[in-house]
């Protein structure tokens, strides 16, 4: 069945953000060979920098987002397909429904979106109490990834295996396991216990651009009432999409489990295209206040 946007699902999701902080740490190495990444390498702080500058990309670039549910995942056929343009707006995000070229199927109802995103941001620009607490869960939230990202140092052993050629680019292929020697110090990082998979990095930059992993354990979420079963799945795909800018493209989560006893599932595809430079919220702001000044409603161009 395909889920409504539970808390189990919600659950699911972050779960999958926490198993992505590990993204950049397979480049750690300073040349392919077989063996474990070093932490002390030039390299590694490199590809964690790149991590952060994408997590820093993702909150000033808008982008079209669509989301296709599937009843398994192997079903060709999507059950349920959302498409959304997707704008950071400060301590939040917009998801503006859209048609499947990306632009509006309702003129009356975007513009309405567009105008309850432009009283976000503007509540966002201000400098009150209630903007203060806002943005420091934001950065509570960021700290709590980074922290992550840490821990997957020394979470996981990455093995080179090969390069590989993605159009012009010349990427590194690691195959990842859990460290035996890894002591987790919070629920969310024991999740790497038990998880392995493949990464690619692209050689030249330092940049993730495509990892696969399988869930090689039942882990527990939603403080215990609900588990992800072994066997499940996901993926992600980076590209450039600007000058030293890698976000992602395409992602996929296929996860089996159960809340309390009843059961569930989460196949999602997700492909992000048209990504444009909208920046923080003062600076969107602006953009969207002219936008709402046309005499009809744009979307992203790119």
């Amino acid at each position: 069945m395909i889920p409504k946007r539970s808390a189990v699902r919600h659950s699911c999701l972050s779960l999958c953000g926490s198993l992505l902080c590990l993204l950049p740490l397979a480049g750690a190495q300073e040349s392919p060979q077989v063996g474990a990444a070093k932490q002390e390498s030039p390299v590694f702080q490199r590809v964690i920098s790149n991590q952060k500058k994408t997590d820093d990309a993702l909150n000033i670039y808008e982008r079209i987002e669509r989301v296709e549910n599937r009843k398994s995942g192997s079903d060709p056929k999507a059950l349920q397909t959302k498409i959304s343009r997707v704008i950071p707006a400060g301590t939040g995000v917009a998801h503006i429904p859209v048609g499947p070229e990306g632009a509006p199927t309702d003129a009356a109802a975007y513009r309405a979106e567009i105008e309850k995103l432009e009283k976000s941001l503007a509540w966002a620009v201000e400098t009150g109490r209630p903007q203060q607490e806002a943005y420091e869960k934001v950065a509570k939230k960021r700290k709590e990834r980074d922290a992550l990202i840490e821990a997957a140092g020394v979470a996981f052993v990455f093995t080179f295996l090969e390069k590989e050629q993605r159009d012009s680019h010349t990427l590194l292929k690691y195959r990842m396991e859990p460290n035996p020697k890894f002591k987790p110090t919070t629920r969310t990082s024991a999740v790497y216990t038990r998880v392995r998979g493949l990464v690619w990095i692209d050689e030249p930059s330092g940049q993730l651009a495509r990892i696969e992993g399988e869930v090689t354990d039942d882990i527990s979420v939603g403080l215990f009432l609900a588990k992800v079963y072994k066997g499940s799945r996901f993926m992600q795909e980076c590209y450039e999409i600007a000058p030293g800018i890698w976000l992602p493209t395409y992602s996929q989560y296929d996860f089996d489990g159960r809340k309390f006893f009843v059961p569930f599932s989460v196949h999602e595809r997700t492909f992000y295209t048209k990504y444009r430079y909208i920046g923080q919220p003062a600076e969107a702001l602006s953009t969207i206040r002219a936008e709402l000044g046309k005499s009809s409603p744009s979307v992203a161009d790119r």
